[in-house]
């Protein structure tokens, strides 16, 4: 049986990662085999164009440099790890997929829709996730706390118009996706915010 792949997205400081490795433990609680994996990365490839897309000065690449890079990366990710490990029965939890590159290099970075979509189909094809948890996050908010996680990346030295963009660009894919994509109010408390997906987790999938 073919497993389920679970992404989580949002803008900087929301809490991905930190609900993704809480879903995996709760999975593999149900004694399910689960492959953690992240965005730019996953594959040696990935990782190495990882270190190029998130460190430096934030205007160190264009919008389109950006989505070629991710693009790669995800081109890698999905026939090397992701693909092959829903084959065989495992389940995937990924930090940011395809809705992060549309939302930052397609709305946020100016890109537009148009261009960043064919590419992505290409990239994924069939591959997309059963459930998307987009955890929103007020852009201020946001990088509040990632600030205080400490050595800003990349991305979170962009200007606080860019985060907005970001953040009004997820929100918009999630109207044209709800089935896939659940808004989860991340200004929550942590605990919180695992209840809204540990229960859209056992409703979807009868866990």
């Amino acid at each position: 049986m073919r497993g389920k792949f679970i992404s989580f997205e949002g803008g900087e400081g929301g809490g991905k990662s930190t609900q993704a490795v809480r879903l995996a433990g709760f999975l593999r609680s149900k004694g399910l085999d689960v492959v953690e994996t992240r965005e730019p990365g996953g594959t040696q490839q990935g990782e190495e164009l990882r270190d190029l897309l998130v460190q430096g000065d934030p205007d160190r690449w264009s919008p389109f440099s950006e989505l070629l890079m991710m693009t790669a990366a995800r081109v890698e990710h999905v026939n090397r790890l992701i693909e092959p490990s829903l084959a065989a029965g495992k389940w995937v939890i990924c930090d940011r997929f395809l809705d992060s590159t549309l939302a930052y290099q397609g709305i946020a970075g100016g890109l537009g829709l148009d261009m960043v979509r064919p590419l992505q189909a290409k990239a994924v094809g069939d591959t997309l996730p059963d459930v998307t948890f987009l955890l929103d996050v007020r852009e201020e908010a946001g990088l509040q706390r990632a600030e205080k996680r400490g050595g800003a990346a990349r991305f979170e030295k962009k200007q606080a118009e860019f985060h907005s963009k970001v953040r009004d660009g997820f929100l918009a894919l999630a109207a044209e996706s709800p089935n896939r994509i659940v808004v989860v109010d991340a200004e929550d408390t942590f605990d919180a915010v695992w209840q809204q997906i540990e229960g859209e987790m056992k409703q979807r999938f009868k866990l």
